[in-house]
C-alpha cells in the first residue's frame, strides 16, 4: 500500500511538471485547474485575516526571521537557511531554526527536558522536538525531518527544534535553549509567529513554477504577494543576466533588497564512510542517478555538466524514504550495467539505509551557496538582524501586507 501511495505521489508530480502525457493526465490536469481558483481564493481570504487582525499573532520578543517561498520545492531554501543561521552563529548571535519537520515521524517515546528556571520536566505537551541543541544531535532524520536533520548535521552551535505549532517551538527555543534570533525555516505562509524579516527565495530558472497555482501549478502564491519580501533572493543563478526577471519582480515588490545567487557543488563526499572527492573525480565517470526530490533533472543535469556519464536515472516522489529494497534494487541495476558509482543529493543522503553489500561506492554532493552579486545586501540583512533599531523593529512587526 505504501508503495503504491508514492508511486501515486510521484505520477501527481508528474502530471504537475508536464512530465506525465495521455488523456489521464490531461483530464487530470484540467480538473486541478479548476481546484486551483479554489485554493487562490482561500489562500488571499488567509492572508486578509491576518491582516485584518481577525487573526493574531504571537510576538516573542526576539528577532525572527523567515525563509521562504511562493512556490512548492526546488528553489534551494535548505542551503540559505544553512548560509544564513552560520553567519549570523559567527556573528554572535545565538540562533535557533524552526522548522515543521515535513513527513518526520512521531516519536516512539516523547523527550523529556527539565525546565531550566524551576527544574520540573515539561509537558509533553509542550515539548516540541529538539533535533539539536547546538552541542548535542539528538534526534536522527527519521523523527527529525530531512532537512532540519541536514541543518543539524552540518551547523554545530545552532539549535534545531521541530513542531508544526512553531510559536511553541519557538517559546521553548528562547526560553530552554537561550535562542535570541530564531529562523523560520520553510516560514513564509506561518504567519501566527510574527515575522521581522522575510527573506523569499526564488528560482531564477523557472521563478513562478509553473505558472498555476496548486494544485495544477506549484505556486502556493500569487506572484503579486512577492510585496510581503523584506529581501528576495535568485537562486540557482548561472551568472547571465537577470534583469528581466528582477523588472518582473520589481512589479510586485519595488524596495526590497535583491540578492543573486547560486548553488553549486563543492565536493563528493561518500555516504557511508563519509571520504570526500573532487569535482573532477565525475569527470567521464559511469554514474548511476538516485534521487527524491521535488525536480531531479536539475539535479542529473548538473552530474551531466561536470562530466558524469549518467546511464541510469531512478525518480523517487519528493522525501521518499528510502528502504534496503530500494536500494540493494538499484545497485543492482548499476551492477549488472557496469557503472562506476552510485549519486544521490546531500537531502537524500540522510534517508539512505546501508545495503547489506556496498558493491558500488555511493556518494552524494555536497552543495553550498555562492553569492554572486548584492553581497553588499546581503550584508545589510545580515546587520539588521544582528543590531536592528529598536524603531526598526516596531516598524517591522507593523509592516507586512497581506492583502490580496
Amino acid at each position: 500500500m505504501k508503495e503504491q501511495l508514492a508511486e501515486l505521489e510521484r505520477w501527481g508530480a508528474d502530471v504537475i511538471f508536464g512530465r506525465a502525457k495521455g488523456f489521464r493526465a490531461a483530464m487530470t490536469r484540467f480538473l486541478m485547474r479548476a481546484l486551483s481558483g479554489v485554493f487562490r481564493a482561500l489562500v488571499q481570504l488567509r492572508l486578509w485575516k491576518y491582516r485584518s487582525g481577525w487573526k493574531p499573532q504571537h510576538h516573542l520578543g526576539t528577532r525572527v526571521v523567515a525563509i521562504g517561498n511562493i512556490t512548492v520545492g526546488g528553489t534551494g531554501k535548505t542551503p540559505v537557511v544553512e548560509l544564513l543561521a552560520r553567519t549570523l552563529r559567527e556573528r554572535g548571535r545565538k540562533v535557533a531554526i524552526l522548522s515543521r519537520g515535513y513527513k518526520s515521524r512521531k516519536l516512539d517515546k516523547p523527550q523529556t527536558w527539565n525546565d531550566k528556571a524551576s527544574g520540573r520536566r515539561i509537558s509533553p505537551d509542550n515539548m516540541p522536538k529538539v533535533v539539536s541543541t547546538g552541542s548535542a544531535l539528538l534526534l536522527d532524520s527519521k523523527y527529525a525531518g530531512d532537512e532540519p536533520f541536514m541543518l543539524a548535521k552540518n551547523l554545530e552551535g545552532v539549535s534545531v527544534v521541530v513542531d508544526k505549532n512553531r510559536v511553541k517551538g519557538g517559546r521553548f527555543a528562547i526560553s530552554q535553549l537561550d535562542a535570541d534570533t530564531l529562523v523560520l525555516d520553510d516560514g513564509m505562509q506561518y504567519l501566527d509567529l510574527a515575522h521581522g524579516l522575510d527573506v523569499v527565495l526564488v528560482d531564477s530558472g523557472a521563478p513562478f513554477g509553473t505558472g498555476a497555482m496548486l494544485p495544477r501549478g506549484t505556486l502556493r502564491e500569487p506572484p503579486k504577494n512577492l510585496k510581503r519580501a523584506s529581501y528576495i533572493l535568485l537562486t540557482k543563478c548561472n551568472g547571465h543576466s537577470n534583469e528581466d526577471l528582477v523588472r518582473r519582480i520589481r512589479k510586485h515588490n519595488p524596495v526590497a533588497g535583491i540578492i543573486e545567487c547560486t548553488h553549486g557543488p563543492i565536493h563528493l563526499e561518500n555516504v557511508f564512510t563519509r571520504e570526500r572527492e573532487p569535482l573532477e573525480f565525475l569527470r567521464d565517470k559511469w554514474v548511476g542517478a538516485i534521487s527524491a526530490i521535488a525536480v531531479p533533472e536539475a539535479f542529473e543535469g548538473s552530474l551531466e555538466k561536470l562530466g558524469a556519464k549518467v546511464e541510469i536515472r531512478r525518480r523517487f516522489a519528493d522525501h521518499h524514504r528510502f528502504n534496503r529494497k530500494d536500494v540493494e534494487k538499484f545497485m543492482q541495476r548499476c551492477v549488472e550495467r557496469d557503472m562506476e558509482m552510485i549519486v544521490t543529493t546531500e537531502k537524500d543522503a540522510v534517508r539512505f539505509p546501508r545495503p547489506r553489500s556496498i558493491d558500488v561506492p555511493v556518494y552524494f554532493l555536497r552543495i553550498e551557496v555562492e553569492i554572486l552579486k548584492g553581497a553588499e545586501v546581503w550584508d545589510d540583512l545580515i546587520e539588521r538582524l544582528c543590531h536592528p533599531e529598536p524603531a526598526f523593529e516596531h516598524v517591522l512587526r507593523n509592516r507586512c501586507a497581506y492583502d490580496g
